[in-house]
């Protein structure tokens, strides 16, 4: 077990060594200027991706909007259960995401896609949504990217393909993108 541990803790640090700190940069960047021009940030995934999503809205919307002193206004997608399950119910699960941008999306917003595949069809078709109705898209995927890839405006891979330190890579960036602005409030003020 100890060997395998070790084996486990050698290639999530690779996982983590692969995240592409230009990009990063760029969509704290990115974030700063959404914050700016009060528009609405989206984030959503599915399964662990939809746990970090909800994460991410919850640090960037209280402990970094407490720091810099302005609201950013981030929603997560996934956290409306009577959402998800009604548009799922009535409509199709490819639809959960969409349904709800419908409502809520402007063009000059923000939808932020984490997806180990990048594949998962209700992230897709929100993607293909948001470009179509003008919302910039971010994707933060797996080695192979996927089609959120394609159609996203910028992109961050994580070079693995295991879930899970996939997962943990885009959770480490969720944090920088909040703790940029907890840790250098001014910046983003």
């Amino acid at each position: 077990m100890n060997q395998w541990i070790s084996h486990y803790l050698t290639a999530h640090k690779a996982a983590l060594d692969s995240i592409p700190t230009e990009d990063v940069a760029r969509l704290i960047e990115t974030l700063r200027d959404k914050l700016k021009e009060d528009r609405q940030i989206f984030v959503m995934g599915n399964g662990g991706s939809a746990a970090n999503a909800s994460h991410f809205a919850t640090d960037l919307g209280k402990s970094a909007s407490d720091k810099v002193g302005k609201r950013f206004r981030v929603m997560s997608l996934n956290d409306n259960v009577s959402w998800l399950t009604a548009l799922g119910n009535d409509y199709a699960y490819d639809e959960v995401f969409v349904g709800q941008l419908q409502n809520y999306g402007r063009a000059g917003d923000l939808l932020l896609g984490i997806s180990v595949s990048g594949n998962s069809s209700n992230c897709v078709r929100a993607f293909e949504w948001a470009k179509a109705n003008g919302l910039q898209t971010v994707a933060l995927v797996g080695a192979k990217g996927g089609r959120m890839v394609e159609l996203a405006d910028q992109a961050i891979r994580i070079q693995d393909t295991h879930y899970g330190r996939v997962e943990d890579a885009q959770m480490g960036i969720c944090h920088m993108l909040c703790y940029a602005f907890v840790e250098n409030p001014r910046w983003g003020a």
